[in-house]
């Protein structure tokens, strides 16, 4: 005898599907579905596989055909109920005649939020949700963020020496990780949206900033802090544009720096202008132009001002055996931080390294 499956297992199978969509769908979430038989058989399962192309629903609903009529839709996200590029889900829904959906969260998108469900109930479809609330809200945090408070998902990240020092000294370039967690960073490269460093990070190492190994499907955005327009046309970052988007953020006084800037734009660069020195107020202009998630990978000067400012969202470290010894540049510049108190706490080991990653404030 089978044992019929319960409604939690169906849910996981949907946020497994959703989860194939990392770094393919911003700034669209990730999501998943699957539609369940009166029976309680699988009929029809899909993710959404890349923004501007069918929804999860879609893919779901197209393989299951008329087995759809009278079945169950489980979805991570609130089905949305607006046209965009794809033709809105709630009415493929309808129109293949699902008796109940159980969606995992509310889309906090102003253009559904709640109306993709007030839809379905006025076409006398069953509505519940919250079943993998937590699962799902975790799985989309940069689109949350982004909806929420106008800015990317921000991760910091550092390379750590045993002894708490992210360099030899300021300034010069200190290589610590192992190939196992060098891997894995551009593994993570290939999944976030951006990536930002200071200038002061250009200047000391002159790095490329682009992603090596896993594919990419998407162009990465490279992003610059500096406010006093240091970075120098010749940077190397500056010639890899064919891997996506170079934006210098700066201030209002340094973009009156009129051949500097011009410079720098002749070379490639996007000059996006803060309306104040505030790295919140940068991460407002990210998010004006559909920046989900920015790994901010330094130098010192920056993760500090972006930890002082309370705008990281989730840390990784990669702490290696090495001891850098007093003149080495502490993690944040020395401020107080302890691993231990990240929410959701992760460790891995990675060849010689330890990952260590997990929330400040908790999935929201």
């Amino acid at each position: 005898m089978v044992t019929p499956r319960a409604p939690a297992e169906f849910m996981a199978r949907a946020l497994f599907h959703a989860a194939r969509g990392r770094g393919r769908t911003s700034p669209n979430p990730m999501v998943g579905a699957v539609v369940v038989s009166p029976e309680g058989l699988i009929v029809g399962e899909g993710y959404h596989q890349k923004a501007g192309e069918p929804h999860a629903e879609v893919h779901a609903l197209h393989m299951a055909g008329e087995r759809a009529r009278g079945a169950t839709l489980y979805c991570t996200l609130e089905p949305c109920c607006h046209a965009g590029r794809t033709g809105a889900c709630v009415r493929h829904i309808v129109a293949a005649g699902i008796a109940r959906v159980v969606a995992a969260v509310e889309d906090p998108n102003p253009m559904v939020s709640g109306k993709g469900f007030e839809y379905l109930l006025k076409h006398h479809i069953t509505v519940q949700v919250g079943l993998g609330r937590a699962d799902a809200t975790r799985l989309n945090q940069p689109f949350f963020t982004l909806v929420h408070e106008g800015r990317p998902f921000v991760i910091l990240k550092a390379a750590v020496s045993a002894d708490g020092k992210i360099a030899e000294a300021p300034g010069r370039a200190t290589r610590l990780t192992s190939s196992a967690a060098d891997r894995h960073a551009h593994g993570v490269r290939a999944e976030v949206d951006a990536i930002g460093v200071g200038s002061g990070t250009i200047l000391a190492d002159d790095p490329r900033l682009t992603p090596r190994g896993p594919f990419r499907e998407r162009p990465l955005t490279r992003v610059i802090f500096d406010r006093r327009l240091r970075t120098p046309p010749t940077a190397r970052v500056l010639s890899t544009r064919a891997a996506g988007p170079v934006i210098i953020m700066t201030t209002a006084e340094s973009a009156r720096l009129a051949a500097r800037r011009r410079a720098l734009e002749q070379h490639g660069a996007e000059i996006e202008v803060a309306p104040d020195g505030t790295i919140a107020s940068m991460l407002q202009r990210l998010g004006s132009r559909s920046i989900e998630s920015l790994l901010l990978e330094g130098g010192a000067e920056l993760h500090a001002a972006a930890w002082d400012e309370g705008v990281v969202d989730f840390v990784r470290l990669y702490a290696t055996p090495h001891v850098l010894g007093a003149g080495g540049v502490p993690l944040l510049n020395g401020r107080p931080f302890s691993h231990e108190d990240l929410t959701e706490r992760r460790v891995e080991t990675l060849g010689a390294d330890t990952l260590i990653e997990g929330y400040v404030h908790g999935p929201r």
